[in-house]
């Protein structure tokens, strides 16, 4: 097993000073819900942040909230049901899942894109982890379960060597969070040792989906994976040093802006 460190900022994309609007990474948000829309507002926030373009499909009342609240939180595109596929085919990559509504037409939603679009980079977090059948999941695949969430998706336990076995089987990508998190890609193991019992709180594990999400865009998986867990522990580290367990998910995300300024711009 492998411990992720510092070094792998070194493998990160830094965006061509000549570039334009949409070359740094495209992503598709499908989230939220009228009463979980806080874990939509969360991953937005985080990836808006790295991406160049974010896209998001969320329930009607939700999009209408957000809106009004776009300048303080957010700069993205409202996607409908009818410019859903259009908008999967021009970006990098889909997150789905944070607050997403657990019914029938979300899950068949979910498996109709892991079933159509087996080229394209698919990050899967909370809500979905409980609906998904595993063996839609392919090599363009993230998953990011806690124990729970692993344990009802695979029908084992969230153990390092179970992640590893289910990613190899699955042949995806598999984040398992919890006090250390353990990362595989069915060849190798790794493990993150970055983040504290302050990133129990909700919305934590949005910050840290949508910043994985945010990442591969514009990054390969490894990279965007081994990065996305160590930099959002590294957030949550500085702020447990300065404020103990005081502090919650937007915390992290500003957070993640001093460490990102410290490590990733130099």
């Amino acid at each position: 097993m492998q411990v992720v460190d510092r070094a792998i900022f070194s493998r990160l994309y830094r965006p061509n000073p000549q570039s334009h609007k949409g070359q740094n990474g495209r992503l598709l948000v499908i989230a939220g819900s009228e009463k979980y829309h806080g874990a939509l507002l969360m991953a937005v926030q985080t990836a808006s942040r790295v991406v160049d373009m974010v896209y998001v499909h969320s329930v009607v009342s939700n999009l209408n909230l957000i809106n009004q609240l776009k300048s303080e939180v957010a700069t993205f595109i409202g996607v409908g049901s009818k410019e859903l596929g259009e908008t999967i085919e021009i970006v990098d990559t889909i997150l789905i899942g944070p607050g997403l509504e657990e019914n029938s037409s979300n899950k068949k939603l979910a498996e109709k894109i892991l079933k159509k679009y087996p080229e394209k980079k698919i990050v899967l977090d909370a809500t979905t982890l409980w609906q998904i059948d595993p063996r839609l999941l392919h090599r363009n695949c993230i998953v990011t379960p806690h124990s729970r969430e692993f344990e009802k998706l695979f029908g084992c336990d969230a153990t390092p060597e179970n992640v590893f076995k289910m990613a190899k089987y699955y042949q995806s990508w598999i984040v398992l969070t919890g006090s250390n998190d353990y990362l595989s890609n069915g060849q190798e193991l790794w493990e993150n040792k970055t983040g504290n019992v302050g990133m129990t709180k909700g919305g934590t594990g949005d910050v840290l989906s949508g910043l994985i999400a945010g990442l591969t865009t514009i990054n390969d998986n490894l990279t965007a994976v081994l990065a996305g867990a160590y930099l959002t522990g590294l957030a949550g580290d500085k702020l447990y040093e300065k404020y103990g367990t005081f502090f919650n998910a937007e915390d992290v995300i500003k957070s993640l802006g001093e460490i990102w300024h410290e490590y990733v711009n130099k």
